[in-house]
């Protein structure tokens, strides 16, 4: 493992392996947009059509294509010296990958461009409205971003359903209603907002423009880590991971 200088804001990367991914020219005027949800939800389709090219691999079968990081910039359209960083996320449902090993990667991204003065704009949360249910995976993938944001950074965050080619309009839109009035109701309160992707640039766009003019908030997870020098399993993420794990288990035991 190694370890990295302390930052001004005192992170000393004490999680940080040699091969992760990180964004070493970070810039305090970039625009970062992770983009999360479950593993085949449609997040590398999503970064694919904001870029207007094929920038991310896109997977098409059970196992998991994304996992490790991947960011792409591309310039801001209202002040083009400006970057929008665009960050490709693994699943917490990964074919092979333990989920907290999952959340480290990520954190570790975030805490460090985070001490280098980076802000999150806003997070985009994916999720397939084909769904007929809230499996288990998926809401482990809920209450994960939501511990990860943190009241404050709710504001923030667009819930963005995707695959509408897949549904007929009355369907999906009984399935966006019950997530409106049960799964996402909470986070909704706390100013976080619904929106469609369509599967192209058109939509993708319109739904970072609603982040655009939002002020950056330290997601909790970037404070945990980096001033109050967590470690990944300590943070509210972290707990929540290992309380969802120890719940997995007593129910295969019973």
């Amino acid at each position: 493992m190694m370890f990295m200088k302390s930052s001004k804001k005192g992170w000393k990367g004490k999680e940080r392996k040699y091969d992760d991914v990180i964004m070493k020219d970070a810039r305090e005027s970039d625009i970062i947009i992770p983009i999360l949800g479950a593993t085949g939800v449609g997040k590398s389709t999503f970064i694919n059509a904001v870029a207007g090219k094929k920038v991310a691999v896109v997977g098409h079968d059970l196992q998991s294509c994304t996992t490790r990081l991947c960011h792409v910039a591309v310039p801001c359209p209202s002040d083009r010296s400006r970057r929008i960083i665009f960050v490709d996320t693994p699943g917490f449902d990964d074919t092979y990958i333990d989920d907290l090993e999952i959340l480290r990667r990520i954190a570790v991204w975030l805490a460090y461009s985070y001490s280098k003065d980076a802000r999150v704009a806003g997070i985009i949360h994916l999720h397939e409205i084909s769904q007929n249910r809230m499996y288990g995976s998926t809401r482990k993938n809920f209450t994960i971003i939501n511990k990860l944001c943190g009241t404050e950074a709710c504001q923030n965050v667009m819930l963005v359903t995707t695959k509408w080619q897949d549904v007929s309009e009355t369907l999906g839109r009984k399935h966006e209603e019950q997530l409106r009035s049960t799964f996402w109701k909470d986070m909704i309160g706390q100013g976080s907002r619904m929106a469609r992707f369509q599967n192209d640039t058109h939509s993708a766009w319109e739904i970072i423009k609603d982040i655009l003019p939002k002020s950056p908030v330290p997601l909790q997870i970037q404070r945990e880590l980096v001033d109050e020098d967590k470690m990944t399993p300590e943070t509210d993420a972290g707990a929540s991971l290992k309380l969802l794990a120890e719940s997995n288990q007593s129910m295969n035991r019973r």
